[in-house]
């Protein structure tokens, strides 16, 4: 048995996964109503809150899973990349753990994490395949050739697309997080009645910073009012262009690469105009396209394990490497 610790933001998970990726738990303490007050992550306190979750969150997952620590063969663990202070206290955890129980532990890159997401459950995706992973930190396109590996082919030069959705969010008087609301409201809006742009930048890369200082000026020409009583077309709007940029990305790659089988993942993922313009994309289950242990788990079945005196020395790393 496979126990999985993710704490790389504000969602401190653990998860119990068997070696042919069956989840038997998985456990998600969110802070999204602490942060909500301040628009976004505050670094500090998510750090402190992880503090007070991490524990009983672990000991929940054992507990759900039917098993207690002597039923764990391994230990995986988010190391990077994410908010340091968050990383260190699930890496800490899971370094003190495996040197207490001689259990040996894989420190697992959260991105790969993603992709490990499309690995569990009864109809697993097999490599090779190209993987768009989106979040609120990253947006990058992926060429998959094997479980424990991926090569990176474009990524976004400014913001990520969860960081557009929330931004976007933000501009039009959303709540945080913002992703789920605009795509909540677009269902209600017309997403042709404001033409934002789509970047077009030099090879697979994305750029969204312009897409959101045009929502920007929009909103600052409708005025407070008319953008109020066209909140939900502009969120639509806005939403299409995100998602045109990123399928046709996606399928850019996919053809340049020769790999028929696409895939989608990270929190973004989750948009529902995104899995209906993919509609042939294996997309992570909803469960695990949000931060979570279960697909850190997922990750630690196929990279190889350190002793626990190896994995003292191990640091986490807060930006992709």
């Amino acid at each position: 048995m496979i126990l999985g610790i993710e704490s790389s933001c504000d969602e401190t998970a653990a998860a119990v996964v068997t070696p042919g990726g069956d989840v038997l738990s998985s456990i998600i303490a969110s802070q999204a109503d602490i942060h909500s007050r301040y628009g976004g992550v505050v670094p500090e306190v998510a750090s402190r809150r992880h503090l007070e979750q991490i524990s009983p969150v672990i000991r929940e997952a054992l507990f759900t899973a039917g098993i207690d620590l002597g039923g764990v063969t391994r230990i995986g663990v988010t190391r990077g990349p994410g908010l340091i202070g968050a990383l260190l206290v699930g890496l800490s955890t899971a370094k003190a753990m495996a040197w207490a129980c001689g259990l040996p532990l894989v420190p697992v890159s959260h991105l790969q994490g993603h992709v490990a997401s499309l690995f569990l459950g009864d109809e697993p995706l097999e490599p090779p395949f190209v993987c768009l992973l989106a979040t609120g930190g990253h947006t990058q396109v992926l060429a998959v050739r094997d479980h424990c590996s991926f090569e990176r082919l474009g990524t976004t030069l400014d913001d990520a697309a969860g960081e557009a959705f929330d931004k976007g969010a933000r501009l039009l008087g959303l709540p945080y997080p913002g992703g789920a609301e605009i795509d909540r409201l677009a269902q209600e809006g017309d997403p042709s009645a404001f033409s934002f742009p789509v970047a077009s930048v030099p090879g697979f890369d994305f750029s969204f910073s312009g897409l959101k200082t045009s929502l920007l000026y929009t909103v600052r020409d409708l005025g407070e009012a008319a953008t109020a009583e066209r909140r939900a077309d502009l969120a639509a709007s806005y939403q299409r262009a995100i998602v045109i940029a990123l399928t046709r990305r996606l399928h850019q790659v996919a053809k340049a690469e020769g790999l028929t089988r696409l895939a989608v993942v990270g929190g973004v993922a989750a948009n529902s105009e995104l899995r209906a313009a993919l509609p042939d994309a294996a997309v992570a289950p909803l469960a695990y396209c949000t931060d979570n242990a279960a697909m850190i788990a997922s990750a630690a079945r196929y990279a190889e394990p350190l002793s626990p005196a190896e994995a003292l020395v191990v640091d986490a790393y807060a930006s992709a490497r």
